[in-house]
């Protein structure tokens, strides 16, 4: 088994697609992490909601890697999967990709796990 980096994203529709705004960038043109992070979060809780059907709160994160910046006007899309189910808890595993706003180019921005809490409305 071979530890290179996948040649791109995964091959179905991501759970959110945001395109980075001035707004969502520090001085240097590329997103903030703290936002990034943001984006993760919201795409493993749109997966984590889906599933169990309550609402599904961040507990915890880890095993972060930030690979790559990602500009204004590049388009980030996020995609979701379960790694763990307990009986109240679900690990979800996040990659996040940018697309070069003018132009075809993909390139992994980041990758991390979440875990949420199935939670009563």
């Amino acid at each position: 088994m071979s530890d290179a980096p996948p040649a791109g994203p995964p091959d179905r529709m991501p759970e959110i697609r945001v395109t980075v705004m001035a707004a969502d960038a520090n001085p240097y043109g590329t997103a903030f992490v703290g936002w990034l992070f943001g984006q993760m979060a919201l795409a493993g809780g749109s997966l984590a909601s889906r599933l169990t059907g309550k609402r599904a709160p961040v507990v915890a994160a880890d095993d972060f890697k930030f690979t790559a910046p990602a500009a204004i006007g590049d388009e980030l899309s996020v995609w979701a999967e379960v790694a763990r189910q307990g009986n109240t808890s679900m690990t979800v595993a996040t990659q996040a990709w940018k697309r070069d706003r003018h132009g075809e180019a993909v390139a992994k921005v980041a990758e991390g796990n979440f875990v949420f809490v199935g939670m009563e409305r």
